[in-house]
């Protein structure tokens, strides 16, 4: 059993320490949040089931019989509620002896750092497992795939080249998001929505997406990707991708990257009778992950 007690700060015991370092540190604001829709639940798991549609319509003679088509229901995917908790246990003997409030007094903040350092490191492997063969899906697929089973045909949302994050390679890959159709083969409306990079492309990224003219040339053209404002919700840096060249287009597909949350992050305190130990700890319930592979395009990186 962990517990805390006067031997891990033994310093603390007695007064004359300037400062303690090492607690607080400036904090990323919020990622997860900014790229998947959330939502409470109240249920175990969140099931989502792709619905084939109608597919296009046949010619009929002037005296024969309309085809019929049917719909019917494609592949599921399941998200199952996941329980994340963390404490922490204090010894009477620390609490009492111990000289220096800042370090008792940010052990619970500590906590909420850990809760805030899981999240984002969870909703990150997603993208991190993207292109995994270890990790399949409810189409029996990578997240990022060039061979998506629908009906008669396969289906990508990955790059055909795979190249470091430029222009040309973005240009690509969003007229692949244009191209995108359903289970059906007929096109949907899909267009990208934000780019999505590690941040050893930040400076590379903005370079493209904010010069005036094109980046990286002598051509007087315009820059395409900002005049036509194909990414209208920006850029998100995240530094939480293990893959440093891997880049991700977003687009506004519906039922896209989803979070669940059963449990918000609670926090509680207690002390046991026998040893009178304090204890504190945090708990919080979610599930993470995507229902359309529709929502997210990319290349891995030369």
């Amino acid at each position: 059993m962990s517990v805390i007690t006067r031997a891990q700060h033994p310093a603390a015991s007695w007064p004359g320490v300037k400062s303690w370092f090492g607690q607080s540190y400036e904090e990323w604001e919020p990622i997860w949040s900014q790229i998947y829709d959330s939502s409470p639940t109240s249920k175990s798991y969140e099931e989502s089931i792709e619905d084939v549609p109608f597919g296009l319509l046949s010619t009929k003679t002037e005296s024969g019989g309309i085809l019929y088509d049917q719909t019917h229901q494609g592949y599921t995917q399941r998200l199952t509620q996941v329980t994340y908790a963390l404490g922490y246990k204090v010894t009477l003997e620390e609490i009492l002896f111990n000289q220096y409030e800042e370090i008792s007094l940010k052990r619970a903040g500590r906590l909420a750092r850990s809760v805030r350092e899981t999240e984002e490191t969870l909703h990150a492997q997603i993208f991190n497992r993207a292109f995994d063969a270890t990790y399949t899906y409810g189409d029996g697929t990578t997240f990022i795939s060039s061979a998506h089973p629908v009906d008669g045909a396969n289906q990508s949302n990955a790059a055909d080249v795979d190249s470091d994050l430029n222009e040309a390679a973005i240009e690509d890959l969003v007229i692949k998001v244009r191209d995108t159709k359903d289970a059906r083969g007929l096109r949907i409306s899909s267009m990208a929505r934000r780019l999505i990079v590690h941040h050893n492309n930040m400076f590379e990224s903005t370079r493209i997406l904010k010069s005036t003219l094109q980046n990286d040339t002598a051509n007087n053209a315009v820059n395409a990707l900002k005049q036509m404002n194909i990414f209208s919700d920006g850029v998100v840096i995240n530094p939480y991708h293990t893959d440093t060249d891997a880049w991700f287009i977003q687009t506004q597909c519906d039922d896209g990257l989803v979070h669940y949350t059963g449990l918000e992050a609670t926090f509680d305190k207690d002390n046991e009778f026998d040893t009178k130990n304090a204890c504190a700890s945090v708990v919080c319930i979610f599930s993470h992950g995507f229902n359309d592979w529709r929502c997210l395009f990319a290349s891995q990186g030369a």
